[in-house]
């Protein structure tokens, strides 16, 4: 076969790149060809993305890409899920879109839960309760911006409307809309009775398409502006973790090799944790999961690539650190990453720990302040170096990995023994180990880029060079190196003992409504 050049254009919280794909029909190689920043925009009445900014720099990537190769077969775009777009009837963008730690959803889900229970909620769209999801997000603007919303003709979730920009055609890709608590989870369509009882339109709402699906061509302002004449537009795993997920390296073998027979159809014996600003830790399922302990746990049902649910739960994960390191930029230090983990490996172990899903770290002026304030809270040790900041930070979310496995293990029905990192969060390698301390499970880490990985073979596979998900990680396994860390024994008692704490600090893993405005 022809060797296909493809396109990842992968949108985090902190930055986006455009990433070039050479696939042999065998193996998988890329490089980054383009990396910009992704910095929100405060504005008077907000906290916005800056749309704009961002799909000019997509369009840049894509022009150097051509630039270096010549051709460039198909692209698609990832980011993060619940934030979207409204656009007019000529299809207009009408406003930045909202960036999802603004504060005008503080304490919604009171207002939203007079409407409609909790319970009622969940058992219709199977996903956990946080104020950022889309649902509450459209209910606030409602309340606040009603005209905005009465003027809105179509709602396009964020890597929707970039490839709006760049094909013309408007859909929502499943993955994305999967995570905005407004779809049917038994059906994977609009739960519309539910929008109407809470008086959000549904007509804005557009037709909900499979990961892997071609959108079309590129518009010829777009091919023109690029100078890429033939390139097909794929709608990926368009929601960043559903991409990452599918690039787990796992095969039948290896799914098989650990675990016991489950009480549904779960791939035995592995979770994953997709690992950056977020924690995403989950398993994989073949149908949701809407039971009373998976609300109780405030479990999510998101969906993935080839028909498969995403169990999981979303914990704050590597945002505490990032906004460390920021707050100390501003006044006036500039330390990398690998410089703010070896300042955490010499400090003292397991001193002190903060509750990563508290919702003081959702979007705090002062992080280290906002992690000391928790310990005095809590009447622990009150860490005041850095070092001590960012081991308290990396130690409670292992814990947190911990207390979030046993939780999926009590309702799948069997072990988890291996837990798969992925994503740039796993080239923390300090974390890393503390994870399969804190666990005492064996961790397997890589691929580092899997979001972009999983992104350029699901177009592969639309394109038809690939027939499903298992042939899809089979070429992960042949191009990616992996690495391993077993649980140090030694360290066993002094992370249980850690443990025992954590929980104090998390109300013993219960639903904790106070992260739900309650």
């Amino acid at each position: 076969m022809k060797c296909l050049n493809l396109l990842a254009l992968d949108l985090g919280a902190e930055s986006g790149r455009a990433v070039l794909g050479r696939f042999d029909g065998e193996r998988l190689s890329f490089e980054e060809v383009h990396r910009f920043a992704n910095e929100p925009v405060e504005l008077p009445d907000g906290l916005h993305w800056d749309a704009l900014r961002l799909s000019h720099e997509m369009k840049h990537g894509l022009a150097l890409a051509v630039k270096q190769e010549g051709r460039i077969d198909a692209l698609g775009v990832d980011a993060w899920g619940v934030d979207f777009g409204l656009l007019d009837g000529g299809g207009a963008l009408l406003d930045n879109p909202y960036h999802y730690r603004d504060h005008r959803t503080d304490g919604i889900l009171d207002e939203v839960f007079r409407v409609a229970s909790p319970r009622e909620i969940f058992a219709r769209t199977g996903i956990q309760f946080m104020q950022i999801n889309s649902l509450f997000q459209l209910f606030a603007l409602r309340r606040q911006r009603g005209a905005l919303l009465q003027t809105a003709r179509h709602l396009l979730f964020m890597p929707d409307l970039f490839h709006y920009f760049f094909t013309g055609r408007m859909v929502n890709e499943y993955t994305v809309a999967s995570t905005s608590q407004m779809l049917d989870a038994g059906t994977g369509q609009w739960a519309n009775d539910l929008l109407d009882k809470m008086q959000l339109p549904t007509a804005i709402l557009g037709p909900i398409v499979p990961p892997g699906t071609v959108l079309g061509p590129l518009r010829a302002s777009v091919a023109g502006e690029t100078g890429a004449r033939d390139t097909v537009v794929v709608a990926p795993g368009c929601h960043d973790t559903a991409s990452a997920v599918a690039a787990v390296p796992v095969g039948r073998a290896d799914a098989t090799a650990v675990g016991a027979t489950a009480t549904v159809d779960i791939a035995p014996g592995y979770a994953y944790i997709s690992s950056g600003t977020w924690s995403l830790l989950g398993v994989e399922a073949s149908r949701p999961l809407l039971g009373d302990g998976v609300a109780r746990l405030n479990l999510t049902n998101e969906g993935g690539v080839g028909g498969t649910i995403r169990l999981l739960k979303n914990i704050m994960g590597l945002w505490l650190v990032q906004q460390c390191r920021r707050a100390w930029q501003r006044d006036g230090e500039d330390l990398s990453y690998d410089q703010i983990a070896r300042l955490a490996e010499e400090a003292p172990s397991l001193i002190s720990l903060v509750d990563p899903n508290d919702v003081s770290f959702l979007s705090p002026p002062d992080m280290p302040q906002a992690i000391r304030e928790f310990c005095r809270r809590t009447g622990q040790s009150v860490p005041e170096n850095k070092g001590a900041i960012v081991r308290c930070v990396l130690e409670s979310l292992a814990l947190c990995y911990r207390l979030t496995v046993e939780q999926l293990e009590s309702v799948i029905g069997h072990p988890i023994g291996v837990i798969h990192i992925l994503g740039g969060g796993s080239k923390n390698r300090l974390l890393d180990q503390f994870t399969a301390d804190a666990t005492g499970r064996l961790v397997v880490t890589g691929p580092g880029e899997a979001t972009a990985i999983g992104n350029l073979l699901v177009q592969a596979m639309a394109l038809g060079y690939l027939r499903n998900l298992e042939e899809l990680r089979q070429v992960v396994r042949r191009s990616f190196p992996l690495e391993q860390f077993e649980p140090r024994t030694q360290a066993r008692s002094a992370w249980d003992e850690a443990y025992g704490r954590f929980r104090k600090l998390n109300g013993g893993g219960s639903l904790r409504w106070r992260e739900h405005g309650r």
